[in-house]
């Protein structure tokens, strides 16, 4: 990791005044002289250009690092995250070239970059990628069957041979939660709103928010949700009383202490969220 231009600066000030101590201030010692104080001094101005050109190496020295560590998890051998990258790469109405798993040539056409989010899981015996894309909203949402269909067609082309495939993009899993805020009565009322009128469910606008910044396939955790419903201004305590999900047709299962949405990703279900609010003195 790069060091800071202060660190590097100091060292090579370090280095100079370790130059043999024992020397007299002239002669053998073709450093001595430079002992000025002034922040201008010629030598110390020489000190802070070296200093900034090796900060500015070091930082090139980690760019490529990373960028090598980059090449290393998405090219050859093929990882999961390759199989991500190219579901990403997938550009709908456009034919590979001939004996490929590359476009002819540069694409630019936004709406053909359908796959906004992918992720890869590794099953008994194939891969399987999930995929959404967003609404003009900005919302997930699955992808339209014939995206779903070309799609499948492109991963089945670029795939390694001999790997299995699974390529799926369904609905949201649902959820419903049961919450029981205790709350202070000097900043929220008895339905959760602020008392100064500054936001009217503070409480569902956090529990909105936390699904949506979870990252595609990742997990609901019910502890992080508390954390995020502690921040909320006003909320002395919180619980969660109760929390189910679903996907497709499937009953609702009860959720312990953490869920992983099949589809990648999930919302509230409609009337989903029930909130008990008791006032509570302040801790």
């Amino acid at each position: 990791m790069a060091r800071t231009i202060a660190v590097i600066r100091q060292s090579i000030i370090d280095a100079k005044n370790g130059i043999n101590p024992m020397l007299p201030l002239t002669g053998d010692n073709p450093l001595a002289a430079l002992n000025s104080t002034s922040s201008v001094a010629l030598w110390r101005l020489w000190v802070y250009v070296t200093a900034v050109s090796i900060w500015a190496l070091e930082n090139l020295f980690d760019y490529h690092k990373a960028e090598v560590a980059n090449l290393i998890g998405t090219e050859k051998p093929h990882t999961l995250q390759w199989y991500v990258g190219k579901a990403r790469a997938f550009r709908y109405g456009y034919a590979l070239a001939p004996d490929s798993d590359h476009y002819a040539v540069t694409l630019s056409d936004p709406a053909a970059n359908v796959v906004k989010y992918a992720a890869a899981t590794e099953l008994d015996t194939q891969i399987r990628i999930k995929a959404a894309t967003t609404t003009g909203g900005g919302d997930l949402a699955p992808l339209s069957g014939p995206q779903l269909a070309a799609l499948t067609a492109y991963m089945n082309r670029v795939k390694d041979a001999g790997v299995r495939m699974q390529i799926t993009s369904g609905n949201p899993d649902k959820l419903r939660l049961a919450l029981r805020i205790y709350y202070d009565p000097l900043v929220l009322d008895a339905l959760g709103a602020r008392l100064d009128g500054t936001a009217a469910d503070p409480i569902k606008t956090v529990v909105g928010q936390f699904l949506t910044s979870l990252p595609f396939n990742g997990l609901f955790v019910v502890s992080r949700l508390v954390s995020a419903l502690q921040a909320v201004d006003g909320v002395v305590n919180s619980e969660v009383v109760g929390a189910m999900a679903t996907y497709g047709s499937l009953p609702y299962v009860g959720i312990v202490s953490e869920y992983l949405p099949d589809s990648g990703y999930m919302v509230l279900e409609t009337g989903g969220l029930t909130i008990a609010y008791l006032p509570h003195a302040p801790i």
